[in-house]
């Protein structure tokens, strides 16, 4: 039997899982709140006549399509990929792409705000003897993992540099992860170097390497610490939200015993 790794977090109210402006939130409704609603449906039914007098259990949520474990379009960083075609959709994605052999690069010695390069990709690959081969899925270990929901969570760990994600890229990886709240570095450590150089081109950089070659990144995973640098596939289906950037994915590695 397969053994199978919940690469996914959890999706909560009330925990800095993200920026204050992009929070989810989840309101409750049990079964005792919900009796009037599946009495609606039913003329002349009472509380009496529903087993146990109680009605379903239910959420309503109010959230973006960046909440929870999610898995990115190529449509989210431009309107354009493979140097000027339209970009696609998350209902576009190839569903090949989002199941593939995995790989894990760990990144937790590097500082928060590091910007990775592709000698820090080599290094992380020749560390674990792995050569890279098309479609494989790169998942990114960063220090951000551990801190999901803390307050630091959002400015945690290292993000992806221009030429580290197109060096993947141009290996044939079409998807890639992170346990970080974003594929780049953290905006507060960027908006800093911003502040310093005036460049723009280092503006969400690792995203927009999508437009010279299209592909799909997951954010926010988790349990990334409890897998081996390889030898397990990624499964990363995003819900088909019509014409959207991201879906969301209950992601998970699964080992072959």
């Amino acid at each position: 039997m397969a053994k199978i790794i919940d690469i996914s977090v959890v999706l909560k109210s009330g925990i800095a899982s993200d920026p204050p402006n992009l929070l989810p939130v989840i309101d409750y409704y049990d079964h005792k709140a919900t009796v009037s609603d599946v009495l609606s449906y039913f003329p002349g039914a009472s509380p009496a006549d529903l087993p146990d007098g109680e009605g379903w259990a239910m959420e309503r949520v109010s959230m973006t399509t960046h909440s929870g474990t999610h898995l990115d379009a190529p449509y989210h960083y431009a309107s354009t990929m493979n140097n000027g075609e339209r970009a696609i959709t998350i209902d576009e994605v190839p569903l090949e792409w989002c199941f593939q052999p995995g790989v894990k690069l760990d990144l937790r010695h590097l500082p928060d705000g590091h910007v990775v390069t592709p000698e820090d990709i080599d290094a992380a690959l020749a560390a674990i003897g792995h050569t890279l081969a098309p479609l494989e899925i790169v998942l990114i270990n960063t220090r951000a993992g551990s801190r999901y929901g803390e307050p630091d969570y959002v400015q945690s760990g290292c993000g992806m540099g221009r030429e580290a994600t197109l060096h993947l890229l141009e290996q044939g990886v079409r998807v890639t992860g992170t346990d970080a709240w974003s594929w780049d570095a953290p905006f507060a450590h960027t908006a800093r170097r911003f502040g310093e150089s005036g460049d723009g081109s280092i503006i969400w950089e690792g995203h927009k390497a999508g437009r010279q070659i299209g592909y799909c990144h997951i954010e926010k995973l988790g349990n990334l610490e409890q897998l081996p640098p390889s030898g397990f596939l990624v499964a990363c289906f995003p819900v088909k939200v019509h014409a959207a950037s991201a879906g969301w994915t209950r992601a998970v590695a699964i080992f072959d015993h």
